[in-house]
């Protein structure tokens, strides 16, 4: 399994501080939303050459963990 930690930074001069592909100022929410989208990684790596297979398995860490623990309350009773 791919250590995202080792591809994705939060830099506040980068994009904002969004968590982003380091290296680069693609952010992990765009990955993200190509590949819910129905997007490839062969689809990704062909319209952004630069980026790696890994760059883009690290977007998936990143985001598996970030809503791992996450805990849903219903407070609505």
């Amino acid at each position: 399994m791919v250590n995202w930690r080792d591809y994705i930074v939060s830099d506040p001069a980068i994009l904002y501080g969004k968590p982003s592909i380091m290296g680069t100022r693609i952010g992990v929410d765009l990955i993200l939303e190509k590949l819910a989208a129905g997007q490839t990684t062969a689809q990704l790596l062909l319209a952004y050459p630069h980026l790696k297979e890994d760059q883009i398995l690290a977007c998936l860490a990143f985001a598996a963990e970030k809503i791992k623990f996450e805990i849903v309350l219903d407070i609505a009773a």
